[in-house]
């Protein structure tokens, strides 16, 4: 294999690449925690949780 060649042909990640996608993962993480810990969302897995952990037969 030529040496153009072995530069051209990059399988994996840049560190650039790399970076944006831990930007992206970081940003989508942010939004699961805003919509998780928003009123209504943790109402309804407070009521989840209490229902599951009162027994009535």
């Amino acid at each position: 294999m030529r040496k153009q060649e072995r530069v051209l042909s990059d399988p994996g990640m840049s560190t650039v690449e790399y970076s944006i996608g831990l930007l992206v993962a970081a940003a989508l993480a942010m939004l699961l925690y805003s919509v998780v810990t928003g009123g209504e969302v943790a109402a309804g897995l407070l009521g989840l949780v209490r229902r599951a952990l009162s027994f009535e037969p």
